[in-house]
């Protein structure tokens, strides 16, 4: 394989910037560099092949089997200056049998290595992502590896299971249990239930990744532009005293109490005047249906045509300010807007702590064939000892299906994609 190297940190002027290399010539080729490797870390002057000292530099040694990638690797810790890393890598270049790294390779050479499960690379991937507190807290939790651990318990239960159905027709003659089905579907009815869990859990977890959405609808002139304004603390929306000012969807992502959140500041809800303002509308419905909460932003007690708040939707009067009572907010003056803050967050907190470990759509599909092929595996048990054959199969397929989750089995399809989100060093 291929000794490769790369700029691990971001690009630009930085106190420290870290080169790494990684392969069977790692340690040569920094030896040459450094004039020799310390055993596990220390200073020392790195050289061009001509002599130029380049930089002085923290040198780290990982050896194989004890590194990121699993392989033989040297990270140098440079002084953080363009001029200096240009320099570092082009003398890098200029070693036989080194070469600069692909996006994700790094990355890839640990998932080929075994020191990364494919689930644990998406959540490395969404970790360098992450935003907010959750999506941070989440991508972590998959990175350590708990839905791999989970897969692999899951995967024993049902190895044991199809063992079991396998023991009544390869021994018969031996002295083994003839009725193993109760033991069998206690098995998978455990394996079932944790599955289910993971399932119904991608959707909020994928919110958790991406973003909730958070559509501000209501009649024209409630005060939804001034509003997603405050909320933004700029001026992302056009505000005017005439109605229907707003004639598209306006978006502000922002951290909101840790989630990552889309405010959508939408049209006002009423019957149109005009075509622009028909289409403006349509769109502002479409967008507010499909959207994960819904405020519905009150003027004189009206909600807006064409919507209406369903359960968990947030009622609130609008322009505060000029004398509403009750529940109110004001993105003028800011009264409410703490309340209305909290109320947001306390809806989409509640959501978000049904999230499980899995993560993405991909998960959520090999669960689900795995779910599957355990039901067929069921009524093939409910047949009798002479289809017995068929539901260990079937348990092997849910066994395939938990294994494409964790990337030991049908990846190919999926890395390309996966790594091409990584930047090179990573």
């Amino acid at each position: 394989m291929d000794t490769i190297f790369a700029l691990a940190s971001a690009r630009g002027k930085a106190g420290v910037a870290v080169v790494r290399v990684s392969g069977p010539g790692a340690f040569a080729a920094c030896a040459a560099l450094a004039g020799g490797l310390p055993e596990t870390r220390g200073l020392r002057r790195l050289r061009a092949p001509d002599g130029r000292v380049l930089d002085e530099a923290l040198v780290l040694v990982f050896p194989e089997g004890q590194s990121f990638t699993g392989e033989a690797v040297v990270e140098l810790h440079l002084h953080g200056s363009s001029a200096v890393v240009e320099a570092v890598l082009r003398a890098l270049g200029e070693v036989d049998g080194l070469r600069g790294a692909e996006p994700g390779e790094f990355t890839r050479r640990a998932l080929e290595n075994g020191r990364l499960d494919l689930a644990q690379v998406e959540g490395l991937a969404d970790l360098i992502e992450a935003e907010t507190e959750a999506q941070r807290v989440q991508a972590l939790r998959v990175l350590s590896g708990a839905l791999g651990d989970k897969a692999e318990a899951w995967r024993r239960d049902l190895i044991r299971a199809a063992a079991l159905l396998e023991a009544t027709i390869d021994f018969v003659d031996e002295e083994v249990p003839v009725d193993v089905g109760p033991d069998v579907i206690a098995l998978m009815d455990r394996v079932a239930k944790g599955l289910e869990v993971e399932r119904d859990g991608v959707g909020v977890a994928e919110r958790i990744r991406d973003g909730f959405e958070v559509a501000i609808v209501g009649p024209p002139n409630a005060g939804k532009s001034t509003l997603l304004n405050a909320l933004a603390g700029r001026d992302a929306a056009i505000t005017s005293e005439v109605a229907g000012t707003t004639r598209d969807v306006i978006e502000v992502r922002m951290d909101l109490g840790g989630l990552p959140v889309t405010l959508l500041d939408t049209a006002g809800l009423r019957d149109a005047t005009d075509a622009i303002e028909s289409i403006g509308i349509e769109r502002a419905l479409q967008r507010a249906r499909a959207a994960d909460l819904r405020v519905f932003l009150t003027l004189d007690g009206a909600t807006g045509v064409g919507l209406v708040p369903a359960e968990g939707d947030i009622v609130v009067a609008g322009k505060a300010d000029l004398g509403a009572v009750g529940f109110a907010v004001s993105g003028k003056t800011g009264v409410g807007i703490d309340v209305l803050v909290a109320k947001i967050g306390g809806v989409l907190g509640a959501r978000a702590a049904h999230a499980g470990t899995a993560i993405r759509e991909r998960h959520r599909l090999g669960f689900v064939r795995a779910l599957e092929a355990l039901a067929r595996a069921r009524i093939a048990l409910e047949g009798g000892a002479s289809v017995t054959d068929l539901a260990a199969e079937e348990l092997h397929v849910a066994v395939r299906a938990l294994d494409s989750v964790v990337g030991r089995i049908d990846v190919e399809t999926v890395l390309d994609e996966i790594f091409s989100s990584f930047c090179i060093g990573k």
